[in-house]
This record gives structure tokens, sequence and C-alpha cells, in this order.
């Protein structure tokens, strides 16, 4: 999925300590010792602001335009700027008929991987995906 860019305020706090915050998605903060490293740990930041509104199935935002932008009064503000993440690939709830047999085999695994059902049947058809990949007309245009 494409990167999606939203605003972030670079901003001084108490002690030297820096934070890059969200007007976009509120209580979402990088902080750090540094601007270079709060930077660095936004767009992870970003994405877990992503995955929390996917999580309970609302909208991502529009990005704020910067003009729009409101800062607290009495702020230190270092800058602001833009921050790329990639939205979370949304789930979709499919239903599937195996043998029971399969089931079971596929459910003692799983757990013995730390795993559950949906996550080894997802990582099982990524690997199939990937080792079928490239080969003429196994893919095209249509999914097949």
């Amino acid at each position: 999925m494409p990167q999606r860019f939203y605003p972030a305020v670079l901003e001084r706090g108490e002690g030297g300590a820096i934070a890059v915050w969200f007007p976009d998605f509120p209580g979402y903060v990088a902080g750090a010792m540094s601007e270079e490293e709060a930077m660095a740990r936004a767009s992870d930041t970003l994405e877990d602001a992503m995955k929390g509104w996917a999580e309970v199935d609302a909208l991502l935002p529009q990005p704020t335009p910067l003009k729009l932008i409101e800062t607290p009064p009495g702020s230190e503000i270092i800058a602001i700027i833009a921050v790329g993440a990639s939205p979370p690939d949304p789930s979709e709830r499919v239903n599937v008929y195996l043998p029971k047999s399969l089931i079971e085999r596929v459910d003692r695994l799983a757990a013995e991987l730390g795993m559950n059902r949906s996550s080894f049947f997802g990582m099982a058809a990524s690997e199939m995906i990937k080792r079928h990949a490239g080969r003429t007309g196994t893919f095209g245009p249509m999914g097949r």
C-alpha cells in the first residue's frame, strides 16, 4: 500500500526532550532526546496510530493542511514536518471449507509456532504465492 503523509509537530519539551505529535492522531507521540532520534521514531508512531484506527474500523482522517495546524500557546515548536507511513492492509473474513483432520493438524502446528489459525493460513498462502510468483500465467491480471 502506498505511503500516506501526515503533518507532525516537532516540539521541545521539559528537560530538552523532543516530541513529535500528530494533529490528526491525538495521543500518538514519538519522543527522544534529539531531533534526529524523534524524527526517526515518528514514522513508526504514525504506523501505530494508523493501526489503532484500523482496529476500531475508523477511516483514516484526511491530513490537516499545514496552515490550519494549531499549536498550544507557549509551546516551543521546532518545526512542522510531514511524516510518511504505510497504512495497514485491511483484513477480510472469508469462509473456507476444509477437512476437519486438516484443520486439527493446522491448529496443532499453529499452536506450536505460537500462532493462531488465521495467521497460519495467511503465512501459508503468502509462502505459496511467493513460491509460485514469476511463473508464466500463474498470477495474471485477474489474480488467478
